[in-house]
């Protein structure tokens, strides 16, 4: 009887804890550091103030933008949504983050040295803001990073020259910033590039001619710099390239473009009154070939 009496109590116990398991671990569902990193962020950016804010008394998991994956942030995604200051040293504390997404908002001062130690994050998209300052070299610590877009911000200085250890990156996109020297030999080790982007900079000097790497590459945007000298020989081997925006330079050669296959490209634009060749003859079947100095298709 005695042995009988101690199974329904055992069998409640059980119960009692398998349903108190859920409470549990909803209640810690992110560690402090993150919780921390993620209330930095909140508060250095008039949170209050957000489209879609957080409340705070709601479990992490609730909170608008955030993507939990066993207990980790993965994804904080806020695009579009009124933040308003800088970027938090904070940010560091997010060490599972694969994707940060903080694009058109009003973003303002300089990227922190933290956010460059997020060495799993595979997304950072930081378009349409007003962010400011030179591109650090310690960008080349994201390894895994496979987007990167910071298009319309106040960047300055050169591109870093460790831009080329991103050996994952398929989108580069720093267009319309104020960007300057050369761009760098490394970017021919960004073997599965697809997009590059780096329209309205101030950069000078001549292509690489390590650009004939990219072979992965189909939208190569260089329009409205200061770049010169020969189109090198290398943009033959871009056999995927479908976008090509070289006008409002300072090329003084472009014969190499006649190495592309004339049916491959849908959007080819180039100053016409500087080429010793016309390639608007060129069968380019698909193309669509503007003369975008004086707004005048052709």
């Amino acid at each position: 009887m005695r042995r009988n009496a101690v199974y329904p109590q055992i069998f409640w116990l059980v119960v009692f804890l398998a349903g108190s398991l859920p409470i549990q671990n909803l209640n810690a569902q992110v560690s402090s550091t993150e919780k921390e990193a993620l209330l930095a962020l909140y508060h250095s950016t008039g949170g209050p103030g957000w489209t879609r804010g957080w409340d705070l008394d709601a479990p992490v998991s609730q909170w608008h933008g955030v993507t939990l994956r066993k207990g980790r942030v993965v994804a904080l995604e806020l695009f579009h949504n009124n933040l308003k200051g800088t970027i938090p040293p904070e940010i560091s504390g997010l060490g599972a983050l694969e994707t940060l997404n903080l694009a058109f908002n009003e973003l303002t001062g300089t990227l922190p040295g933290a956010l460059f130690s997020l060495a799993r994050l595979r997304v950072l998209k930081l378009e349409m803001n007003r962010l400011k300052g030179p591109l650090p070299e310690d960008l080349g610590n994201l390894e895994m990073l496979e987007e990167l877009s910071a298009f319309n911000n106040f960047f300055n200085g050169p591109i870093p020259e460790r831009i080329g250890e991103l050996k994952n990156l398929r989108v580069l996109n720093l267009s319309s910033n104020g960007l300057t020297g050369s761009i760098p030999e490394g970017i021919g080790q960004l073997r599965h590039l697809q997009s590059l982007g780096l329209f309205e900079n101030r950069l000078y000097g001549e292509l690489p001619e390590t650009l004939g790497n990219l072979t992965d590459l189909r939208e190569l945007v260089l329009a409205n710099n200061q770049l010169e000298g020969a189109i090198p020989s290398g943009i033959g081997q871009l056999a995927n390239l479908r976008v090509l925006q070289i006008q409002n330079n300072q090329f003084e050669n472009y014969r190499n473009l006649g190495r592309l296959n004339p049916g491959q490209l849908l959007v080819f634009d180039y100053d016409t009154e500087k080429s010793e060749i016309d390639f608007r003859k060129l069968q380019f079947s698909k193309t669509r070939m503007a003369d975008t100095k004086f707004e005048e298709e052709h």
